[in-house]
């Protein structure tokens, strides 16, 4: 047995510092949110490492100002109708809308094609066997993990039906008694015809199939973790997978309220709430006046087009909760924030991680052309088509481009120097070539099309990390052979974008100043490559309240006044972040600020944002003192945000001043009192200080929130321990290990109880289910083996 130890527990992934959410594949970066502590004697125990924190003060300065007050949103879930009153007056959009792949992008279990065979199917792991079985007639998933009772999950719905040419997947959701709509970690891949599971978090392997060599245990989203809906507390895919999902605490009903109009990509998830343009169409009066209560999407400028399609097709950090379709996306989410910390783009924009379609903001077609996501997909049928609206074929129709470059049409081999109608030839072979999303791995195939529209360059793709495009079809020549025919064939290859270079020539040089020149250059066109190279600069060369050189600092002013609120708000951090007790900075900082006028919200939430995660960097590198002064930093720009306390909470709980950590965790209550987790925090504060009456209390308020909150459980668990009452710590350990099976060491401390009552075979029954999440924990296998040998005398 090991001394007792604070811990850190494998709990739920919690974002940066300003409540940053991703819509992508669970990843193993995110904070862990809940502390867990425990005065126990306990069979292992992950000790949490505290590192010598630097000296960190500040002058004070006037406070920012506080945010103006504004209205909200100007309609709710009530204003949306559904899909089919609007084939009364447009019949043909709303017939081709039917056929199309965004009606069939979700929908019950019974009205849409399943693509795995589910009868009889079984899903056999290292330890654990997941076989589909008929059930009151309804196909159900049971698995059978190790020594474990068996988990009957039945899917009441499909996700995906498998569209994507590069590879489509298909998923199942569960409703939860907690309220939510779970997905099953098990996948269905089309191409791979196989069942797969998502293993980034654990075994961080990507996607990988199911066999025998996979424990149940390595899959990320197992026990069932990642929810329809953009609830903090899980994993989730935000809102896209379905119209107008909506997903949140419900106090009264003691779980979460998730609500949706449907599982399909309806209208409105376009055009917005078609209820008041109904009562406005059939108003005749109003229809005179032209009062249609609905803007036409065909009129909206560019930007404002692709921000429509954003929504969900492209990477995007949550700025702010309550997003309904026909709200003005940038208020919030941000499309660029994903560059920060993540990178999840190269230079030239195509995806170095994971990615959608936002690589399209690279691409010269956008950026000197008019092009938006409908150039060349028709939104109704999800078909292709050109420039002019025409209907094309199919995805790899040379009309596509040849629409606008009409040049290239008059001697295709020319171009191309590959035979007209061979697969070289085709003008997305090479400027859109399908590349697997390398976070993923290359087991389960997820190839998509590279929407940066970039000119193969061979030579210096490798140099990146990126497998040309010629090389997708001549496997067997180098990249550099191949850029050596490159060459021949045309010459002087098109120079990258001035931004997209300079950031690739940033990289090598070793001062802040030739940096900033060639990545701080305001007024620069190419808005995407200017905003990665910020990122980049942020993250390379700046320190908290350091030194900055004086070209920097008016770079960076520069870039704080540009009409892009990404851009503008990064800029803002990173003067707050590296001379925010400058009083000339911070002087400029509250006239930016009241400067913002309509822009605020989006100023200050992508700000915090910013802020947050590099706080989040400083405490991973053991500077609390200088993480705690960059949240108080956040918390200044965005005072409304509960999330920014609960982290600075967090980080006060790192550096043993418990009674701070309880002042923001109640700080961020006064916000947001339906946060069951930091009602745990702050129960885990109360018990540091001694104080049980109050943790306890701070305890069942959790519970009163969720009583499903393992957490909640476990850490009461811990209290009843101290407090000299075996079986009620035994209770609520193994309430929580029920709860969230993944919650090992609630396992583990049953089994201390259970051997303190002399009943060693449910406590070796509690070690091996310990195991199962953490088979190397050398104490569980010293203590399992120890009991096992005794059983044998």
């Amino acid at each position: 047995m090991t001394r007792s130890q604070r811990s850190s527990e494998r709990a739920r992934r919690a974002s940066a510092g300003a409540a940053r959410r991703r819509n992508r594949p669970a990843r193993s970066l995110w904070r862990r949110s809940a502390l867990l502590l425990l005065a126990l004697a306990p069979l292992a125990l992950v000790g949490l490492w505290r590192k010598r924190a630097t000296q960190y003060s500040a002058r004070p300065l006037p406070a920012l100002p506080r945010p103006t007050s504004r209205p909200r949103a100007a309609f709710d879930l009530a204003d949306f109708a559904g899909p089919e009153p609007c084939a009364e007056c447009h019949p043909q959009q709303y017939a081709a809308w039917r056929r199309s792949v965004h009606a069939t992008a979700g929908g019950s279990i019974d009205s849409l094609p399943v693509l795995p065979t589910l009868a009889g199917t079984t899903l056999r792991f290292a330890d654990a066997r997941v076989s589909v079985e008929k059930r009151e007639g309804r196909p159900v998933f049971v698995v059978r993990h190790g020594d474990l009772p068996e988990v009957a999950l039945r899917p009441v719905a499909v996700i995906g039906g498998g569209h994507m040419e590069g590879g489509g997947t298909q998923g199942f959701l569960v409703r939860f008694p907690d309220g939510t709509y779970r997905f099953l970690p098990f996948d269905y891949s089309r191409q791979g015809r196989t069942w797969f599971c998502n293993t980034i978090g654990r075994a961080d392997r990507g996607w990988v199939p199911i066999t025998s060599a996979l424990r149940l245990s390595e899959c990320a989203d197992w026990p069932p973790a990642r929810v329809l809906g953009d609830i903090p507390r899980f994993n989730n895919c935000q809102g896209c997978h379905g119209s107008q999902v909506t997903a949140a605490l419900d106090s009264t009903k003691r779980g979460y309220a998730t609500r949706f109009t449907s599982l399909a990509i309806t209208c409105e998830s376009c055009h917005g709430p078609a209820g008041r343009h109904l009562i406005a169409v059939r108003d005749s009066s109003a229809l005179a006046r032209g009062e249609l209560a609905m803007q036409p999407l065909g009129t909206l400028s560019k930007d404002a087009s692709l921000g429509v399609c954003f929504g969900c097709h492209a990477l995007k950090d949550r700025i702010r909760s309550g997003y309904l379709s026909g709200l003005p996306v940038e208020d919030y989410y941000s499309l660029r924030l994903p560059q920060l910390g993540d990178a999840a783009h190269h230079p030239d924009g195509r995806i170095r991680t994971f990615g959608y379609q936002e690589g399209h903001l690279w691409s010269d077609c956008y950026i000197n052309g008019g092009m938006s996501c409908t150039s060349c997909h028709d939104p109704h049928s999800q078909g292709y088509r050109d420039q002019w609206g025409r209907s094309l074929a199919g995805r790899f129709d040379d009309a596509q481009c040849t629409a606008c470059h009409a040049s290239k049409a008059l001697d295709i081999e020319s171009h191309t120097h590959h035979l007209v109608g061979s697969a070289g030839s085709a003008c997305v072979s090479c400027h859109m070539p399908y590349l697997q999303q390398p976070e993923l791995g290359d087991a389960i195939p997820y190839k998509r099309s590279d929407h940066s529209i970039a000119v193969p360059r061979p030579g210096l793709d490798s140099a990146l990390g990126i497998r040309s495009a010629c090389r997708t079809c001549h496997v067997e020549r180098s990249e550099t052979a191949l850029d050596s025919v490159v060459r021949a064939w045309y010459g002087p290859l098109k120079p990258r974008a001035r931004a997209v270079a300079a950031l690739i020539e940033a990289r090598s040089v070793r001062d802040a100043v030739s940096a900033a020149r060639l990545v701080l250059v305001p007024g620069e066109r190419h808005r995407a490559a200017l905003y990665a190279g910020l990122a980049w600069f942020v993250e390379t060369w700046l320190e908290p309240d350091a030194r900055l050189e004086r070209e920097v600092d008016r770079r960076l002013r520069g870039l704080a006044q540009d009409a892009d609120v990404d851009i503008a708000a990064l800029a803002l951090a990173a003067l707050h972040y590296a001379r925010g007790s400058d009083a000339a900075t911070h002087r400029f900082l509250a006239q930016q600020l009241a400067a913002a006028g309509e822009r605020e919200d989006a100023l200050r939430g992508r700000w915090a944002v910013a802020l947050g995660y590099l706080a989040d960097r400083l405490r991973d590198r053991g500077n609390v003192e200088a993480a705690i002064a960059t949240y108080r930093k956040a918390a200044e720009v965005d005072p409304a945000n509960p999330a920014i306390l609960v982290n600075m909470g967090l980080a006060e709980a790192e550096r043993g001043n418990f009674a701070a950590a309880t002042a923001a965790y109640e700080s961020a209550l006064a916000l947001d009192r339906l946060q069951p987790l930091v009602w745990v925090n702050l129960g885990i504060a109360r018990a540091d200080r001694g104080d049980l009456a109050g943790a306890m209390q701070a305890y069942r308020s959790a519970l009163e929130l969720d009583p499903r909150e393992p957490l909640a459980h476990f850490n009461l668990g811990g209290l009843w321990a101290r407090s000299g009452r075996p079986d009620s710590a035994l209770a609520s350990f193994q309430r929580a290990a029920v709860l969230d099976p993944s919650l090992y060491m609630a396992r583990f401390y049953s089994a201390r109880f259970l051997l303190e009552q002399g009943r060693r075979s449910e406590a070796l029954r509690e070690i091996d289910a310990g195991l199962l999440f953490d088979p190397t924990n050398s104490e569980a296998l010293r203590t399992r083996d120890l009991l096992r040998q005794e059983g044998k005398r």
